[in-house]
């Protein structure tokens, strides 16, 4: 027999993929958790019980939930920023973890978007001062703008200074008559010896037969004479010969309901960039400098707009953008940039696309951006990977971050990110599952921190996005019978989720607490002055309680955090202890300002309505059995950090 101490002093892993169970020869199994279930893992190594959500409002029925929702950010600035929320030609608008109200003519507490559930889940969107720019393929691009007040908003088609042009079906033809340019090249004038042109040829073109010459008809004079912009010089201003020039004619919108609308936006080096279309859909088109809807070619001046197609032997449907070194590009196919430098802004004569990885992603889910790199769910949903530019290979490369954790995405709907609050934090990745669960991934890449856990709720979790710092999310639950759609919030407050919190003005003076109608049947936690009282059941949409508060209540649903930890491994001088039986004899563990804990379900002893720092020790612990696994939890919804774990093995023989 044989008896060792082993420590985990942090758990920067976060929750490994089972298939790695056995994978003692990497360094990160002693760092991570085979269950990491309602914990975020810090930066600094600890678990902590995740935030409770606080109910913010329930989303009507009318507004057909059930077919789609989609949280939007609306970002002017760190203090006026607001959550949108889009169901079925509606938009709510949230800020502060409030609902605001009246934001149209009519009273109503929503604005109608003309934007429907099935457009909602592949919208993409960019936002510039105080104007979003929403689009998707079927839609006509919107701009939502804020006005004087929180209250007051707009939504409306883009009024477009100019479209680009394309020959969906081009015609051509050879007039019978002579066509002589005013100049070789620019702003020109371009004459017919007899009528052949008509108001209809405005964006169409008119070529010299040897290649020698092309310009696009920009307005129209006569039946004999055109304006036009040179895009090859001509060869000089002689008259070019009657049936030696072409007239190519059904140059129509580049987007159009028939065509189809962009399906991806971004603003990039003071440009307003679209990516595909159903009909162009691997092509960009950018907007003129400091002019967003300003599409016009012009005479491919440096500020002028910019087309370029992905050209790549194959069709690669641009599925998001992000504007960041450079213009990032992601596709089903792989991801591409636009190469710039400061020097050398992007420009219609010198705009390329280059190939960099061939992983592709998965339409409906917006690129973030994080710490180092651009986030993205690659095309079958399987893996989160990182898009992001390497100084020794000085080109952009694609990481699986997810490669240890991949167990945790079920083919995600949606992803968003809330950044570091601070110097010592870390980025905080969500993404909704299509099981209902939220993967959560806490990032750190200075310190190579990638720790993944896994949050369910009594429901599931539909949506998610983040305004600055606070995360919002929809949340399906059933309640009587019922199911229901709340817009909830993350709260470092709460311990408890759909959660209300009573305090200061709003804290009851007497037993009677009502206002949680949301929640009418549910069986509830009830948290009061950091300490509990007995569970409730909502009747008549309140509860009575125990005593009266004397600084706070919280009342809520429960959920249960797990900490489980991979099967011990010691290197003893007779080798790895993989397959043998053993026993933890004992274990410490470092909780820093916590209320609760339970080991393997029996409960540290805390003392009532006090935050505790420092160890505490379990000891004898019976049985032998081949894994030797502690599964920390808790008993009560108060709060908890574990940072580290010490515990003596005896190993049998």
């Amino acid at each position: 027999m044989t008896r060792a101490v082993t420590l985990q002093s942090n758990f920067t892993t976060g929750e490994i993929d089972p298939l790695l169970k056995s994978r003692i020869d990497i360094n990160q199994y002693y760092n991570a958790l085979e269950q990491a279930r309602n914990v975020l893992i810090q930066p600094q190594g600890g678990a902590t019980r995740r935030p409770g959500l606080q109910f913010i409002s329930e989303i009507p029925s009318a507004a057909n939930p059930q077919d789609g929702c989609r949280l939007v950010p609306f970002e002017f600035s760190t203090t006026q920023s607001y959550m949108l929320l889009f169901v079925h030609n509606r938009m709510y608008i949230y800020k502060d973890k409030v609902l605001q109200t009246n934001i149209n003519s009519s009273g109503n507490d929503y604005l109608v978007t003309t934007i429907t559930s099935t457009m909602i889940k592949t919208i993409d969107f960019a936002q510039s001062a105080d104007t979003l720019i929403v689009v998707q393929e079927d839609m006509a691009p919107k701009q939502i703008t804020r006005g004087g007040s929180h209250t007051s908003w707009t939504i409306a088609d883009i009024s477009f200074e100019f479209i680009p042009k394309y020959p969906f079906s081009l015609s051509t033809s050879n007039p019978s008559a002579t066509l002589t340019p005013s100049a070789v090249d620019g702003n020109i004038t371009l004459t017919a010896s007899s009528g052949v042109f008509a108001s209809g040829n405005v964006h169409d073109y008119v070529e010299a037969a040897d290649g020698i010459g092309r310009a696009r008809i920009t307005r129209f004079e006569s039946s004999t004479v055109v304006e036009a912009i040179v895009e090859i010089p001509f060869f000089n201003t002689a008259a070019i010969a009657s049936g030696s020039w072409l007239l190519e004619t059904d140059y129509v919108d580049v987007w159009s309901a028939t065509y189809g609308y962009p399906r991806t936006v971004t603003f990039h080096e003071g440009r307003l960039y679209f990516g595909g279309s159903k009909s162009l859909p691997n092509t960009v088109f950018a907007s003129r400098v400091a002019r967003f809807f300003d599409f016009n070619p012009g005479e491919s001046l440096d500020d002028d707009a910019i087309e370029v197609t992905l050209n790549t032997g194959q069709v690669n449907a641009i599925t998001g953008m992000f504007s960041g070194r450079d213009l990032q590009l992601f596709t089903k196919g792989g991801e591409f940039f636009l190469p710039q430098t400061s020097l050398d802004p992007i420009t219609p004569n010198n705009v390329v696309i280059q190939g960099a990885t061939k992983r592709g992603s998965k339409e409906g889910i917006k690129p973030v951006g994080a710490e180092s790199g651009t986030m993205f769910i690659q095309r079958s949903g399987k893996s989160l990977r990182e898009f992001l530019f390497s100084d020794v290979e000085l080109s952009y490369i694609s990481n699986n971050i997810s490669l240890l954790s991949s167990h945790l995405l079920v083919d995600p709907v949606d992803m968003a990110l809330r950044k570091a609050t601070s110097t010592d934090d870390g980025d905080l990745l969500l993404l909704c599952n299509t099981d209902g669960t939220l993967a959560t991934y806490s990032i750190l890449r200075g310190q190579n921190v990638i720790a993944p856990s896994l949050s369910t709720t009594d429901g599931e979790f539909i949506n998610v996005g983040v305004d600055v710092d606070t995360i919002y999310t929809v949340v399906k639950r059933t309640v009587n019978s019922a199911t229901k759609y709340y817009v909830e919030a993350l709260n470092d407050d709460n311990t408890t989720d759909s959660a209300t919190l009573l305090s200061g003005s709003s804290k009851p003076s007497s037993t009677s607490v009502t206002g949680l109608s949301h929640l009418e049947g549910k069986t509830v936690k009830v948290i009061v002055d950091d300490g509990m009282q007995s569970d409730k059941t909502i009747s008549s949409g309140g509860i009575t309680l125990d005593a009266v508060p004397t600084t706070y209540v919280e009342i809520g649903l429960d959920y249960t955090p797990t900490i489980k930890t991979m099967p011990v491994e010691l290197k003893l001088p007779s080798g790895n202890i993989i397959g043998q039986k053993k026993r933890i004899v004992d274990a410490t563990a470092l909780v820093y300002l916590s209320q609760n804990l339970t080991l393997d379900a029996k409960d540290f002893a805390f003392t009532a309505a006090q935050f505790f720092t420092g160890k505490k020790r379990r000891k004898p612990m019976l049985g032998y059995d081949r894994e030797g696994q502690l599964t920390f939890s808790q008993s009560a919804p108060l709060f908890f950090t574990l940072l580290g774990i010490e515990y003596k093995v005896s190993v049998g023989q």
